[in-house]
């Protein structure tokens, strides 16, 4: 299985591009994280935040693989436990399919990425920087695989 992360926003610092190739790398090939950068709207003063969001959605959507879970990281969504996303990502796992996790930009997901989603997932009821979004995502990933194999990088 392979872990498609389509996040709007590119041209990342270096802080974050280390941070998600630390636990990136950490991660074993049958659970690998393939991050797809989706460029931002081109904002200007005629453009709304609703014509963004649908603009940065079309292109989240054209980028999506074929016949994949596609989980909406969404503040509605469902907050999951990080024993949770282990069991979750244990489903993903044996089901044989990709997934893809879909962060939007600035103005959040397009109602076209919301109702493309098999599942919605909140992170937290805070709101995060986009790009540390992808370090945590990354993080809780390698954590859910751990504790689904066994490895002490989890202590509960």
């Amino acid at each position: 299985m392979r872990i498609h992360l389509l996040a709007v926003g590119t041209r990342m610092p270096s802080w974050v591009v280390e941070g998600y190739r630390e636990y990136t790398r950490r991660l074993p090939r049958e659970c690998s994280l393939h991050l797809v950068e989706i460029p931002p709207a081109k904002r200007h003063k005629s453009l709304t935040a609703e014509q963004a969001r649908q603009q940065e959605g079309q292109a989240l959507l054209a980028a999506l693989p074929k016949d994949c879970n596609v989980v909406a990281l969404d503040v509605r969504g469902k907050p999951w436990s990080t024993e949770t996303l282990a069991a979750q990502l244990d489903d993903w796992l044996l089901s044989g399919r990709d997934v893809a996790l879909l962060v939007g930009g600035p103005d959040g997901l397009s109602d076209a990425c919301l109702a493309r989603a098999d599942q919605r997932w909140s992170l937290s009821a805070l709101t995060y920087p986009h790009a540390l979004v992808r370090i945590v995502l990354a993080e809780q990933l390698y954590r859910a695989w751990t504790i689904s194999t066994g490895h002490p990088y989890h202590r509960s």
